[in-house]
């Protein structure tokens, strides 16, 4: 199939999908993280946290007041610095 043959064909899929007539063919989903203990476990302040892993302190904030909720890349990497700290702070801060 072609380039354009095969977005339209996805196209009739993601409308079929969203329509309730067709089955997703994977999905993926994560739990959303306990964010609040994440950062306390290390002790570290939203503000430390928030630097040491590139993200900004007021969606940090937003996490741990339950006013937002991390996607599933998010959700990933918070779970990979939660079992890892100190790996992702080493990737991260070269």
């Amino acid at each position: 199939m072609s380039f354009g043959k095969d977005l339209v064909q996805s196209a009739h899929e993601a409308l079929a999908i969203a329509r309730g007539e067709m089955e997703p063919g994977r999905v993926r989903t994560f739990e959303a993280p306990d964010v609040a203990g994440i950062r306390k476990r290390q002790r570290l302040t939203q503000a430390a946290f928030a630097a040491r892993y590139g993200i900004p302190v007021a969606t940090l904030r937003d996490w741990e007041q339950k006013r937002r909720t991390p996607d599933g890349a998010t959700a990933a990497f918070l779970r990979v610095i939660e079992r890892e700290p100190e790996a992702v702070a080493r990737a991260l801060n070269g």
